[in-house]
């Protein structure tokens, strides 16, 4: 019997390019909640635009922020924290002004960037959040979860097999198309999914994961009632157990299907 469904916020529950849910993938969570299935959201972005999303569906349960950099309470305190070791983070900084490249430096409340870029923009605006530009992130006083190396789709990959090779069990390197994010080897989804369902005593094989991306892998992974998006990356079609296919609404569809 599911009694947790994770879902992932960005090409998951909401359509890219959309601000929130469509009403029929809405109803469908929220009618999971009145019919005692617990939902959870998992998401890449900061508090503030994880909370947007879980406010317009009414939801009561702890969010996952910052692909597990976080687990906060629905009024912003923060339960659980995997900060960066510092040294590791300075080592990717060396990397990033080495390659001319701007980088990101943030943890669960401040998203430092060394100059502004396009991914910056999309990036602060989806996590609801104001962006500060300085020429040395790493010195603004900030204990990072994470920092990132913002390149283009065609730079990105070849960095990231770089600096994971660099870096190796030190570092956990997500793979985004236009930037390489390094958080603690022990900051992901799956990690934080787990803390969840002990405080709410649920068991993994109670779960139901969605996701679509190179962050959800490691929940899609750990869930075995798992599914992939229509669309997704090939991290996260390798990791679920399923996929979902292509139709008007397939997460509202699977969601449905769960209170019939």
């Amino acid at each position: 019997m599911i009694r947790l469904v994770v879902l992932d916020i960005d090409g998951t529950v909401v359509r890219n390019g959309d601000p929130v849910p469509t009403t029929r993938c809405s109803a469908a969570i929220r009618n999971l909640s009145r019919a005692g299935i617990g939902v959870v959201l998992a998401s890449g972005r900061m508090f503030p635009g994880t909370a947007l999303i879980h406010s317009h569906l009414g939801l009561s349960t702890p969010l996952i922020c910052q692909q597990g950099c976080g687990i906060h309470a629905p009024d912003g305190a923060m339960i659980h924290e995997v900060p960066l070791a510092r040294e590791v983070a300075l080592e990717i900084v060396d990397y990033a002004r080495q390659q001319d490249l701007p980088y990101e430096w943030f943890n669960p409340v401040r998203y430092v960037v060394s100059r502004r870029t396009t991914q910056s923009d999309v990036y602060s605006e989806l996590s609801g959040i104001v962006a500060e530009y300085v020429e040395h992130p790493e010195h603004s006083g900030t204990v990072p979860t994470g920092v990132g190396v913002i390149s283009s789709r065609e730079r990105a990959s070849a960095i990231h097999r770089h600096l994971a090779g660099a870096h190796g069990e030190k570092v956990h390197m997500l793979d985004f198309p236009e930037v390489t994010v390094a958080v603690s080897p022990t900051a992901n989804k799956a990690t934080a999914l787990e803390i969840v369902c002990a405080d709410l005593s649920i068991s993994r094989h109670e779960t139901l994961a969605v996701g679509d991306s190179v962050n959800d892998a490691p929940m899609l992974a750990w869930s075995p009632n798992s599914y992939a998006m229509p669309g997704s990356d090939a991290y996260a079609l390798a990791a679920a157990r399923y996929a979902l296919d292509d139709g008007e609404e397939p997460l509202a569809e699977l969601l449905e299907s769960l209170v019939r």
